[in-house]
C-alpha cells in the first residue's frame, strides 16, 4: 500500500486532473519513503482507482472502458517506459502526450533502466579509477516556476516545505539502479572524487521564466560566464520575492501541458589531481610557460611543456593548470635544489600512482629532454598546493650574475662589494616589462654579495636577496630607474652577460666566458637593456630577474 493518507485525496485529485504524473503526486503529498518513488506501475495502478478520482473523471468512465481495464492499460504502458523509456509520456484517451506538468518528464521515462544504462555507459566508455561515485543532477530553472505554479493555490499542498524536490525523488530512483549496472559501486549521497552529473534541458518551456526578468529585475544580471541570466539560483531568488497573487498574473495556474520531455545529458568529472616537485632549468633560450606574441610562437617549448606532457599522458588528465614558486626569465638558469612547481590535473581518469610509479614518471620526464630536470615527483594535496606560494614575496633568493664593465678593473676594485649588508634598492618598474606592469617604486633588499674576479672586465657577482628584486636591473641601473646600482658603486658602466637563480645551496656555477670574453656587450647581445616596449624582453611571464 501507498503511504497516503484519507486527507491526502483531494490533493491527489487535483494534482491528477492538472496533469502531474505519479511520482509528483507523491512528491507534493510530501511522502518520503524511498520504495515507493522506485514502483512506477504501482503507484499509477493505485492512483488510477476510483478512490483517488474526481466525481468527474470517474463519472466520464465508460462501461467499454471499466476503470479496472484502463488501470491494467495504464499500468503495462508505464511498465513499457520504465524498460525502453521511448517516449516518456503516457497517453490519454484523446491521443495527446501526457508529459508531467511539473517534472517535464523527468520522473516518467527519464530515471528507469534505460537511463541507468546510458550513465553506465558512460563511466565505461571514460575509463575512470574510482571505488565510489556522486550522482549529481542538474535541473532546469523552469521547473521551480512550475511547482510554485502547483502550490500557490490554497490547499493545494500540506506544507510546501515538505515537497520532496525532484532531484531527491530521482535519485532514489536511480541510484540502486546506476550500482546494478556498475556491477555493484556504490552511488554514494555525500562526498566522492568521482561526479556523475545528468544536466536535464528543455527548450520548449524556456520562456517559463522570462516574465520574472520584469517583475523582480534585481535578480537577474547578466555574468560573464553565464550564457543566460535565467539561472536556477536567480530564479529561486526571484520566486522568494514575488507575491503568490503577483505571481498568478503572469502564470498559469496549473502549468500549460507540455508536449515533449526533458533532454538529458550525462558527463563524467574526477576531481583533479595535484602534483607537485622541484625543477631546474639548463637551457638559457627556454621560457617557463609558452611564449606566443600576436598569435606567433616565439620558442619551441617551454618549461612548463616539457614538464606537463609526459604528466598528462600518464594521468590521461583533460587538462592542467601549471605554478610554481617564482619564475625565471628566458634567458636564465635555474640551478641548486630546484624550483618547486606544482600541477592541477584537471578530470583525470587515472588517478592512482604508486611511489614507484612516481618515480618512473619522473624519469620519463628526464630523459625526455637535457633542457631541464624534475626531482621528487609526487603527489600532494590541494593545500600543499597552496602553500606552495604562500610567503612568496618573503623568501630570500640567490643569484650568481656574470658581470661585464667598461672600465677595466682589478681584484681590490671589487673586493669591498663583500663587505656590504642589507643594501635597500628603490627599484621604478623596469623599462622591459612596464609594458605590462604598473609604474611604481619598490623597495628591495640585497642581504649580501660576494665576488670572484675573473679579468678585467669580467668578474662573478653572488648575491642573497629579497624576492622580487630585479636583479639585472641592480647591475645595470636600467638608466636610473634602480638606486643605488652596480655602476654607481663601481663609478663604471656595468651590464650582465648571465644569470642564474640558485634554489638551496648551490656551487657557483663555472661558466664558459669565452665567446663574450673581452668583448663589450652591444644592444643586440644585451636583451634586457637599451630597447623599449614590446621589443624589450617579451617574455610573457613578467618575470624577474
Amino acid at each position: 500500500m501507498l503511504p497516503l493518507k484519507e486527507k491526502d485525496k483531494p490533493i491527489i485529485q487535483k494534482l491528477l486532473s492538472a496533469g502531474c504524473c505519479a511520482r509528483c503526486v507523491l512528491r507534493f503529498c510530501c511522502v518520503s519513503v524511498q520504495a515507493a518513488y522506485r514502483k512506477q506501475p504501482e503507484v499509477r495502478l493505485m492512483l488510477q482507482t476510483d478512490d483517488y478520482k474526481s466525481k468527474d473523471a470517474a463519472e466520464s468512465e465508460t462501461s467499454e472502458d471499466p476503470p479496472n481495464k484502463r488501470a491494467k492499460l495504464e499500468t503495462s504502458i508505464t511498465d513499457v517506459q520504465s524498460e525502453e523509456e521511448a517516449a516518456a509520456v503516457v497517453k490519454s484517451k484523446d491521443g495527446d502526450s501526457r508529459v508531467c506538468v511539473v517534472c517535464l518528464g523527468i520522473l516518467q521515462g527519464l530515471c528507469g533502466t534505460t537511463q541507468a544504462i546510458k550513465v553506465s555507459e558512460a563511466v565505461k566508455a571514460g575509463n575512470y579509477e574510482f571505488d565510489t561515485l556522486v550522482l549529481s543532477v542538474s535541473l532546469p530553472a523552469q521547473l521551480c516556476v512550475r511547482e510554485v505554479s502547483m502550490v500557490v493555490e490554497k490547499g493545494l499542498v500540506l506544507d510546501k516545505d515538505d515537497v520532496i524536490q525532484v532531484k531527491e525523488a530521482f535519485k532514489w530512483i536511480m541510484q540502486g539502479m546506476v550500482t546494478k549496472e556498475l556491477g555493484g559501486i556504490a552511488v554514494v549521497t555525500k562526498v566522492s572524487p568521482f561526479e556523475v552529473s545528468v544536466e536535464f534541458t528543455h527548450p520548449e518551456t524556456d520562456a517559463d521564466c522570462h516574465f520574472l526578468a520584469a517583475t523582480c529585475p534585481d535578480c537577474f544580471k547578466p555574468t560573464k560566464n553565464k550564457q543566460s541570466v535565467f539561472t536556477r539560483m536567480a530564479v529561486v531568488k526571484a520566486l522568494e520575492k514575488i507575491p503568490d497573487a503577483k505571481f498568478l498574473k503572469h502564470y498559469p495556474c496549473p502549468p500549460t501541458q507540455p508536449t515533449s520531455s526533458c533532454s538529458p545529458q550525462v558527463q563524467c568529472l574526477h576531481v583533479s589531481v595535484f602534483v607537485a616537485g622541484r625543477y631546474n632549468k639548463f637551457c638559457r633560450s627556454l621560457p617557463q610557460t609558452p611564449w606566443v606574441i600576436d598569435g606567433e610562437r616565439r620558442m619551441e617549448s617551454s618549461v612548463e611543456e616539457l614538464i606537463a606532457a609526459p604528466i598528462l599522458s600518464a594521468f590521461r588528465a583533460d587538462g592542467f593548470n601549471f605554478s610554481s614558486s617564482g619564475r625565471e626569465d628566458v634567458d636564465v638558469r635555474t640551478l641548486g635544489n630546484g624550483r618547486p612547481f606544482a600541477m592541477e590535473l584537471l578530470n583525470p581518469h587515472k588517478s592512482r600512482f604508486s611511489k614507484e610509479q612516481m618515480k618512473q614518471l619522473q624519469e620519463t620526464i628526464n630523459q625526455s629532454s637535457d633542457k631541464i630536470k624534475v626531482r621528487d615527483l609526487q603527489i600532494v594535496t590541494r593545500e600543499a598546493m597552496s602553500r606552495m606560494k604562500e610567503g612568496e614575496e618573503e623568501k630570500t633568493k640567490s643569484y650568481t650574475a656574470l658581470v661585464w664593465t667598461q672600465k677595466p678593473i682589478q681584484r681590490e676594485d671589487i673586493s669591498f662589494i663583500d663587505d656590504i649588508k642589507d643594501l635597500t634598492l628603490d627599484q621604478k618598474t623596469p623599462l622591459r616589462v612596464l609594458h605590462r606592469r604598473a609604474l611604481a617604486v619598490r623597495q628591495r633588499a640585497i642581504h649580501s654579495m660576494s665576488t670572484r674576479f675573473l679579468d678585467s672586465h669580467h668578474f662573478y657577482l653572488r648575491l642573497k636577496t629579497q624576492a622580487g628584486t630585479y636583479i639585472k636591473e641592480f647591475v645595470h641601473g636600467d638608466f636610473g630607474r634602480t638606486i643605488p646600482n652596480l655602476c654607481q658603486l663601481l663609478k663604471t658602466d656595468t651590464d650582465i652577460l648571465e644569470l642564474d637563480v640558485e634554489v638551496g645551496e648551490s656551487h657557483i656555477c663555472k661558466t664558459n666566458i669565452q665567446k663574450s670574453k673581452h668583448i663589450p656587450p652591444t644592444s643586440d647581445s644585451l636583451p634586457h637593456r637599451g630597447r623599449s616596449g614590446a621589443e624589450q624582453d617579451q617574455c610573457p611571464q613578467g618575470c624577474r630577474p
